[in-house]
């Protein structure tokens, strides 16, 4: 298996660290996955401090994934991906499609509020998912955890990630 390394943004303008459960879900499942979690910040909702956080993770050479939790729905505050699709060299359509359809089945029609995508940029995977604890849960135990495993197969993200240079 490929020990890949991992960093977590929650954006958010009220959690902080004592606060941040869906931040905290996904650090500890990464590790129980056998991954590391070099990198993890809570920042505000802006798209620009949004934009220099994961920017900077991407040019890192040691940062192999990122997830981002939060501000993927619908409204002022909402900017998570008008600030990372345009930093993809590559949307991974299916994430996104995916997980609407595994949401909907727990939350009905309000899935269609979300707005969760995934990317690769500069041979980093960067997913992007709702801000809920429920909804981490969801995205990792349903298509994260599985992609990030280098012996998922017919295929995964993690051997894309392990060349980044």
């Amino acid at each position: 298996m490929i020990k890949l390394n991992c960093a977590v943004l929650t954006i958010s303008n009220t959690r902080t660290g004592a606060n941040d459960t869906t931040g905290d879900y996904l650090v500890d499942q990464l590790q129980r996955a056998g991954h590391q979690c070099l990198e993890r910040a809570i920042n505000p909702t802006n798209l620009y401090d949004i934009r220099k956080t994961v920017s900077a993770w991407i040019a890192n050479p040691d940062i192999h994934v990122i997830i981002t939790n939060g501000g993927t729905g619908f409204g002022p505050q909402k900017n998570t991906i008008a600030a990372l699709q345009p930093l993809f060299d590559q949307t991974v359509t299916g994430f996104g499609e995916l997980f609407r359809q595994l949401s909907f089945e727990d939350i009905g029609s309000s899935a269609i509020q979300s707005d969760a995508c995934a990317g690769l940029a500069n041979n980093t995977v960067i997913f992007c998912i709702p801000g809920s604890t429920n909804a981490g849960r969801l995205a990792w135990t349903r298509l994260i955890r599985e992609q990030l495993n280098s012996q998922h197969t017919p295929c995964n993200f993690a051997d894309h990630c392990a060349t980044k240079s």
